[in-house]
């Protein structure tokens, strides 16, 4: 059965894949059983591809509430989204970006609400960045966008009937944990917040970040994978340390493949336009 177009991301993501899709599409095995994505971002490669079968994760929480809603609360999500869209304006921005600093508050707000302004403040924060401080508050500025895309109807619609008429497992944890089922004639597909010697790329989606160990980590996990005969692809900058810790002399399974990207998201601006990104296989 052909995909559904109208299956594509509802959120903007820093590192986001849509325009690379194509590209890491041709790098996918030809066939797997149970697809896993443990860093799933806004989607672009899993939305794409539409399996039938799929564990997906992240460890933002709000992140992954929001699938939940998208999934099982369409309806209700659509009706405060359109709120959101008649109010918006800097002062109903910062309003509902406050709402994390009381605990308590946030904690009274429904799953659907909590949902509705994770995607209204992606909307409509500056450049579409989803950054949270040490706390784990969001932080961006307002966007001043003239027409922000706050109620996609079609696209949240879409994306729930795909989630709620396939076996979509929705996981919030570390990467680790959620392929640990993962077994041979699977697929993992990890896109991780990319490797930043010089602090360009943007990686404070959630408190504590993404560092050199933690890249280390995943390629151990990978490795792991690879014994068990389980299929990957990493997705990482071009970076002298990327290309050295996936070489042939630490696995004779590991490929490179090195691609053109353009980011036009990303917390300074010399990290944005045209970069260079890896494309790893262990087979």
């Amino acid at each position: 059965m052909a995909s559904n177009k109208l299956v594509k991301p509802f959120l903007k993501w820093a590192g986001g894949k849509r325009q690379l899709a194509d590209v890491i599409l041709t790098q996918f095995p030809k066939s797997f059983n149970t697809y896993y994505e443990p860093f799933v971002g806004a989607g672009a490669i899993l939305f794409e591809r539409q399996p039938k079968t799929a564990i997906i994760g992240d460890q933002n929480e709000q992140l992954c509430l929001t699938y939940e809603v998208v999934r099982d609360n369409v309806d209700e999500l659509l009706e405060i989204l359109r709120e959101h869209a008649e109010k918006n304006n800097s002062e109903h921005f910062y309003q509902v970006r406050e709402l994390d600093r009381d605990s308590n508050s946030f904690k009274a707000m429904s799953k659907v609400e909590k949902a509705a302004r994770m995607i209204y403040l992606n909307k409509t924060c500056y450049n579409g960045l989803y950054r949270v401080n040490s706390q784990g508050l969001f932080n961006t500025p307002y966007g001043k966008y003239k027409n922000p895309s706050i109620c996609e109807a079609p696209v949240l619609r879409a994306v729930s009937f795909y989630l709620s008429n396939n076996n979509v497992n929705i996981i919030c944890d570390d990467f680790e944990n959620t392929v640990k089922t993962a077994k041979s004639g699977d697929f993992v597909y990890f896109d991780p917040p990319y490797d930043s010697p010089n602090c360009t790329n943007f990686t404070g989606y959630q408190a504590g970040g993404f560092n050199q160990n933690e890249q280390i980590r995943l390629r151990d996990t990978v490795l792991k994978l690879t014994e068990r005969n389980v299929k990957c692809l990493i997705s990482n900058s071009a970076t002298e340390f990327i290309k050295e810790i996936y070489s042939p002399e630490i696995s004779d399974a590991f490929s490179i493949k090195i691609v053109d990207a353009t980011r036009m998201i990303n917390s300074n601006s010399e990290g944005r336009g045209k970069v260079q990104e890896v494309l790893i296989r262990n087979w």
